[in-house]
């Protein structure tokens, strides 16, 4: 497994033009690997994201089975003019094997919270229809339901830190809400839209199932994986 980060130039017409659309950086992040093992659904997959901070910087980060290459990006959205190769690559596995439960981290994931339902109107014993959560509330509580099976929990505030009696128990902010539409071409020649919600979560947890907290940070945790949703990164606690 590798952890890379690539810092886009985003001075560049083609790299804003990535930047606005998920499915354009997906297809880019693809052309990254030319053996990629063929998924069974058990094994690892590629998972991206791109961070932006309020000075307008961008960073892709991806973690993947096999080492990318990056030479196209380079050339699109980086600095070719540079000697450096203009990203970095870490070996991930080994900070996987070093993770243990009841490790505190700070941590961030982008992702795409979603529920079903029935519509009002729809028949009775029709079947639900995937919708975003759109609030804070509902997007947090997508992610506590999810911590068990993910093998972490976020950790929860002293109550003398706590600003509202209800709904700021646990040290996690969501924020950087997005709702995406592109066109996606079909093999068939027919276009459909995608249409999702990103949200990004910055907190802090503790690792409770080291077997499935490691899936999570290598299969990723969510929907639209393919356009940057999915993928949790780790820091250290200060």
């Amino acid at each position: 497994m590798y952890l890379t980060r690539f810092r886009i130039n985003t001075a560049r017409t083609e790299a804003r033009r990535l930047l606005g659309s998920p499915h354009l950086l997906h297809g880019a992040v693809n052309m990254a690997f030319h053996d990629l093992p063929s998924r069974d659904g058990q094994g690892p997959r590629v998972l991206w994201r791109v961070d932006r901070t309020a000075s307008g910087r961008a960073d892709l980060f991806m973690v993947s089975p096999v080492r990318p290459d990056l030479t196209h990006l380079v050339e699109q959205a980086g600095w070719p003019a540079l000697e450096e190769p203009g990203w970095t690559t870490f070996a991930y596995r080994e900070f996987l094997d070093g993770l243990a439960v009841g490790d505190t981290w700070g941590f961030r994931l982008t992702a795409n919270p979603v529920h079903h339902i029935r519509k009002p109107g729809d028949p009775e014993g029709s079947r639900t229809k995937r919708a975003a959560h759109l609030t804070r509330q509902h997007q947090l509580g997508w992610l506590l339901q999810r911590q068990e099976r993910a093998g972490f929990e976020v950790t929860r505030k002293p109550a003398d830190r706590r600003l509202t009696e209800h709904g700021d128990e646990h040290e996690v902010i969501v924020h950087d809400q997005l709702p995406l539409q592109f066109r996606k071409r079909e093999v068939a020649g027919s276009r459909h839209d995608v249409r999702f919600v990103r949200v990004t979560f910055d907190g802090r947890l503790r690792i409770t199932d080291i077997h499935a907290f490691r899936r999570t940070l290598t299969h990723g945790l969510g929907k639209a994986k393919a356009y940057g949703c999915g993928l949790m990164t780790l820091a250290p606690v200060r």
